[in-house]
């Protein structure tokens, strides 16, 4: 299935909300060699709606990129072998963080201590080549977010071009992991499994070849997760597919937006993130 219109929004914030109840998120992202992917998951995060962002690495140099970029943000340093306790409403792992450290084992931890929705992308779904079947969570729900070569390796095998061999691929991985799939690319596909998303496909006709930059997935990422934070700090039950159609599509304007103004070479990733309020209004008011 399709879709042009703008998906539903993350909830309203009450009057009595504050930080903590606007949706907190954990992130395991970057590296020394990788510190702006942290950055940008962060920044992004903030502006689409998380009350409270917590970055955690091993990368102490980290913690002073993060405080000029993002200050609003909490940095943690991990020993080595440390995995940060359970923080908030929802995590995220993968930007960033390379394969120089036991990456698998992280994310196995984070799988098993999260009390709330996890997303995994990039580096965190690399550590599972061939082996999608091992991130099944017991409990609580879980987004993947591949682009093309990192679904290629998850499932061992080529996707192709055609949207009909993406779809196929998306619904793959949804099945064997247990939850919902963003396949990324032009014509990006939702794919849910379960009670993540009932069997829904969705494709996203929006976006524009401004968004094929480095850090763009990041940003994507920190929208979701943020997303998947506030539906959970709002109870609101089973919702990971919706939040991240949601996130697709303000992912996809924000990157529409950036091109009418810097063009479709002129677009650096972070030009989507101080765009997002502008696309998540659009969202608020449903528009096409």
């Amino acid at each position: 299935m399709s879709h042009n219109k703008a998906p539903a929004g993350p909830p309203e914030l009450p009057l009595y909300a504050h930080k903590g109840t606007a949706g907190r998120l954990l992130a395991l992202c970057g590296s020394a060699m990788m510190p702006g992917a942290a950055v940008l998951v962060a920044r992004a995060a903030q502006r689409a709606g998380a009350g409270l962002v917590k970055v955690a690495s091993e990368a102490g140099p980290l913690q002073v990129a993060l405080a000029v970029a993002a200050p609003e943000c909490i940095a943690e340093v991990l020993e080595e072998g440390q995995h940060p306790g359970p923080f908030g409403h929802a995590a995220l792992a993968g930007p960033g963080l390379g394969a120089g450290r036991d990456v698998r084992l992280l994310v196995e931890r984070l799988l098993e201590s999260a009390a709330g929705p996890v997303l995994l992308d990039a580096d965190a779904l690399n550590a599972f080549a061939g082996e999608p079947e091992a991130l099944r969570r017991m409990s609580g729900e879980l987004v993947i977010t591949p682009h093309p070569l990192e679904a290629e390796r998850l499932l061992g095998r080529p996707v192709g071009l055609q949207e009909t061999e993406r779809i196929a691929a998306a619904q793959e991985l949804a099945e064997k992991v247990g939850g919902v799939c963003v396949l990324k690319g032009q014509g990006t596909v939702l794919a849910g499994y379960g009670p993540a998303g009932q069997g829904d496909v969705e494709i996203s006709r929006r976006g524009t070849p401004a968004m094929a930059t480095a850090g763009s997935g990041d940003v994507l990422a920190g929208i979701l997760g943020a997303y998947l934070a506030s539906w959970h700090a709002a109870g609101a039950g089973t919702f990971a597919f919706e939040a991240a159609s949601a996130a697709v599509w303000v992912h996809a304007r924000a990157g529409e937006l950036s091109e009418d103004r810097f063009g479709v070479r002129g677009t650096v990733a972070s030009d989507l993130i101080d765009l997002l309020p502008e696309a998540a209004r659009e969202l608020g008011r449903g528009r096409r």
